[in-house]
């Protein structure tokens, strides 16, 4: 599991932590079953706060993306291709929503919009 912080983005660590998590989940790349480091040796590896890594791991957990055992520690949990596809849907849509309020402060036709989404689609499926 490889786990970028970036301390000037703004965003906060834990929700770093999270993302990355569920991105390597979502697409394979962390498979069930995996175990994930412990929150100490997260914390220690990224130079953060246990507490930073304990607030990441409880997010995770209550969205369901891995669980943890008592003395065992913590582990990617089976998703049903389903709920992978609904969670890439919804990651997709806030995309959408943040491209359509640019287009709307900028003032890009609806045209103009599905133009350009049409044309880099061809671009990355080459």
């Amino acid at each position: 599991m490889t786990i970028l912080i970036n301390n000037s983005s703004g965003q906060p660590l834990y929700e770093q932590i999270e993302e990355q998590v569920k991105n390597q989940i979502l697409s394979g790349e962390l498979k069930e079953g995996d175990a994930l480091p412990s929150m100490r040796v997260l914390a220690k590896d990224l130079k953060i706060s246990i507490i930073t890594t304990k607030r990441a791991y409880e997010d995770l957990e209550r969205d369901g993306y891995i669980v943890s055992v008592t003395g065992k520690g913590s582990f990617v949990r089976g998703l049903s291709e389903e709920y992978v596809r609904n969670n890439i849907r919804f990651a997709i849509e806030e995309l959408f929503d943040a491209a359509i309020d640019k287009a709307t402060v900028g003032n890009v036709s609806d045209d103009e919009l599905k133009e350009m989404l049409v044309i880099m689609i061809k671009e990355k499926r080459k």
